[in-house]
């Protein structure tokens, strides 16, 4: 045996102290056999300080439940990393998750998000996918960018860490996306060469590995570096402990003294950013990439709008989408003019953040007008379009940061009639609906997002209650998925944030209808982008029945079912306020955005329809209310601002959950009572 990776707690009077390790040797892949790594592996483990605490139950005879934290161990003596950076790197990356060897939205594979994108970009970006237009306005005539997936060549070296890992380890490519313990090794290896490049010992002392840990970020600036290696020491200075997606439990224990050489990082010779002009919170790294605001043609010009929000108009949601292209890619989409913008595009791997349109512009992105106007827009780096897999830590806590810092400056609630995704924002009109786009996916973590976010969803009321919130067990909760890699194809199981909806309280039942996909009135599919009969994780819905192990809501119109049983609950009790149709009405009209009536609008500002969605909202049905708002129509259809007006109406509306995304109905229409009547 070399030596321990012991991770003693702090020791008064050092800086910290060190995981006794093995001495410093040569880099690579030792020559032993895999019996004595494992025999290693498990002398090493008693002496880590990463056991269960005191008084936890130990593992049965058989039980493989700390295999995945075994093989921590095993690389981390392997390759003279300290156990904590190991594991603090790879909680920031994955959590530990394996997600059964699928990519993450940027061809990351594994515990360690080893990168291997030149097998993910196999479709056309986002953007230029669909009948959506993204500015979601018929007063301009709808257009779309064509772009293609770059080569593997053009690809930076974040995107391509697993092909470098490969050659360190003498592991094939295969075996490190697919197998857990290898694709620790591998990470490992990728810490250890890092540490070497700048000259740094292989250090027993955790604090020692600062600058090793801001290098494997893959970040090109020392401010987004920087930001990402304080993550990873946040967490060791904490503490994590987790079972993983394959029901293994991984520990990391507290070292709250522990203070690294943040010092290193002057010597990464990693090129400087300017946070300036940015609106972002201090603890997320941030640049300023404008997009442009330019003139072309005749009465054409791109790629946003000037406002003057708050003060002209209230900022009531943001979107959060995933991009569906490369970091280079899509921030190259961004600035240029003729097309589509967003406020905020977040980078995959490190969390890096890159502010392109101000919080007072108007920016093209969400497919509907209305919500533009009233939203700031959030793209997250991906480019799985079928599905969006899974996101990293780093991009998950850069994000979940932003938007707390956007919340809080502009009084939007942190819930999910706020906190839109793409796929919750609703067809302006009837013929918008089957070309809306269905990003960040089933694949985005909602309940993690909201735990981060500081608003964890939660039971609120007894069974009485009248409302449920939808919170099914990530990991656990994997329904069948089709189209990922070829129409009508299977998916491979994984975690997801959407329960499924039935007809009848039998999964043998047809699925619920979606008349405004289709008109036609053809069956919903378990297509991945096929959002017609599912409900995601936050969203809540009024309970219209319950039998056994079922629950039913109101949805789009229709008693819809979905499992939910106490066992393995797929929602919590909740209660509210909401609407139903006033009295002696059999239904009322259900809105895709909130426009005046026309007797708002002034001279030189053109009427603008409100044309409700084919939806009807039923009496006896009940609808959950997210807020109420004014009829309101920006006008900004010329370049000079001179023209722009916000029309303000007098009838105002309800937003509620309607079906898997959001409407609206006439506050004039609809009575308002407590959800448990």
């Amino acid at each position: 045996m070399r030596g321990s990776a012991t991770d003693p707690g702090p020791v008064p009077g050092r800086r910290s102290a060190p995981e006794r390790g093995p001495a410093p040797g040569v880099g690579g892949r030792t020559r032993r056999t895999a019996a004595a790594a494992v025999a290693s592996a498990a002398l090493l483990l008693p002496l880590l300080g990463a056991a269960p605490s005191a008084g936890a139950t130990a593992p049965a005879a058989g039980d493989d439940t700390g295999r995945l934290q075994r093989a921590f161990v095993s690389a981390a003596a392997e390759y003279h990393v300290p156990l904590s950076v190991l594991l603090g790197v790879s909680y920031l990356q994955s959590r530990w998750d394996g997600h059964g060897g699928a990519p993450s939205v940027t061809g990351g594979y594994g515990p360690m998000h080893l990168t291997d994108a030149r097998t993910a970009l196999a479709r056309a970006p986002h953007h230029s996918e669909g009948a959506e237009d993204a500015r979601g306005d018929s007063a301009r005539p709808a257009l779309h960018p064509t772009r293609s997936v770059p080569a593997n060549a053009q690809l930076p070296a974040r995107l391509k860490t697993l092909t470098e890992a490969a050659r360190l380890t003498g592991l094939p490519a295969e075996r490190l996306r697919t197998d857990e313990a290898a694709n620790i090794e591998g990470g490992a290896a990728l810490l250890a060469a890092a540490q070497k490049k700048a000259g740094e010992p292989l250090s027993a002392d955790p604090a020692d590995w600062y600058g090793a840990v801001a290098r494997y970020s893959g970040a090109d600036d020392s401010a987004t570096a920087a930001a990402y290696a304080n993550d990873v020491y946040g967490v060791i200075r904490s503490g994590e402990q987790r079972t993983t997606d394959t029901g293994q439990r991984v520990v990391l224990t507290a070292r709250p003294r522990l203070a690294p050489a943040a010092a290193q990082l002057a010597r990464t010779g990693l090129r400087r950013v300017s946070a300036a002009g940015t609106e972002c919170p201090d603890t997320v790294s941030c640049e300023w990439i404008p997009a442009p605001y330019q003139e072309f043609g005749t009465d054409d010009y791109g790629n946003h709008d000037l406002g003057q929000r708050p003060k002209s108009q209230r900022i009531r949601y943001i979107v959060i989408h995933d991009t569906e292209g490369t970091w280079d890619g899509v921030i190259n989409l961004v600035q240029d003019p003729t097309y589509v913008s967003w406020n905020y595009t977040l980078r995959s791997t490190d969390g890096h953040i890159a502010q392109h349109v101000k919080a007072k512009d108007v920016a093209w992105h969400a497919g509907n007008w209305y919500v533009n106007a009233t939203s700031i827009g959030l793209e997250h780096e991906g480019f799985l379009a079928a599905p969006d897999a899974w996101y990293t830590e780093a991009m998950y806590r850069s994000s979940a940061r932003l938007v707390k810092y956007l919340g809080a400056k502009y009084g939007i609630p942190l819930d999910r009639q706020h906190i839109l995704g793409h796929d919750t924002v609703p067809g302006p009109t009837t013929s918008t609906i089957p070309g809306m786009h269905t990003d960040p996916g089933p694949y985005w973590d909602w309940r993690h997002y909201f735990e981060l976010l500081g608003r964890p969803f939660a039971a609120t009321a007894g069974k009485n209650g009248g409302l449920v919130t939808i919170r099914p067990d990530y990991a656990v909760n994997q329904p069948d998925y089709t189209g990922c890699d070829a129409p009508g194809q299977p998916c491979a199981a994984h975690g997801s944030n959407e329960v499924r909806l039935y007809s009848q309280p039998d999964v043998s039942a047809p699925l619920i209808k979606d008349i405004g996909l289709r008109p036609d009135g053809g069956d919903s599919t378990a297509d991945v982008n096929d959002v017609a009969s599912r409900v995601e994780t936050g969203q809540q819905y009024a309970v219209a029945g319950r039998q056994g192990d079922w629950t039913a809501i109101w949805y789009l119109g229709q008693k819809a079912w979905f499992q939910n049983p106490a066992k393995q609950a797929t929602a919590v009790n909740a209660a509210g306020l909401v609407v139903t149709p006033k009295a002696g009405a059999d239904s009322v009209p259900v809105y895709g955005r909130a426009y005046p009536e026309k007797e708002a609008y002034p001279a030189g500002v053109p009427v603008q329809s409100v044309s409700p969605l084919p939806y009807k909202l039923l009496a006896g049905q009940k609808y959950v209310i997210g807020d109420m708002v004014p009829g309101e129509y920006d006008y900004s259809v010329t370049f000079t601002e001179d023209s722009h007006k916000v029309v303000v109406g007098k009838d105002l509306y309800y937003e509620i959950q309607f079906g898997h995304r959001v409407a609206f109905v006439r506050a004039a229409d609809v009575r308002v009572e407590p959800s448990g009547m």
